[in-house]
């Protein structure tokens, strides 16, 4: 596997709840500060969510509160827990390892009513 690949994105009303989940090869997944970023159209791409092999997790400001950054070692999986979904959170999903080498291809996450 050379890059992380991205899951479970969808359509949600809301105040709706996601799981995001991205797998990555032993190596990929090695790398230390594996983190989600989000961008939606016409805006910058925004770092989230990130989590230190030492199990310290940051957030933004945009997302401290509802989101959950955790990893699954025996899987190589790195999760994004979302609940209360506003509209805002609309856009494409992407992890990446901390030294951005290596980025998925991205899960779409539309909050719509």
């Amino acid at each position: 596997q050379v890059h992380p690949v991205e899951s479970g994105g969808g359509l949600v009303q809301p105040g709706g709840s996601l799981t995001l989940s991205c797998v990555a090869s032993g190596s990929i997944f090695s790398i230390d500060g594996m983190g989600w970023y989000r961008q939606a159209p016409g805006k910058q791409r925004e770092s989230i969510a990130c989590l230190s092999k030492r199990g310290v997790a940051t957030y933004s400001a945009s997302v401290k509160g509802r989101f959950t950054i955790s990893r699954d070692n025996t899987t190589n999986t790195l999760y994004l827990e979302m609940i209360n979904l506003k509209p805002e959170d609309t856009a494409g999903y992407y992890c990446a390892t901390g030294d951005n080498s290596h980025w998925g291809q991205g899960t779409q996450v539309t909050v719509s009513s």
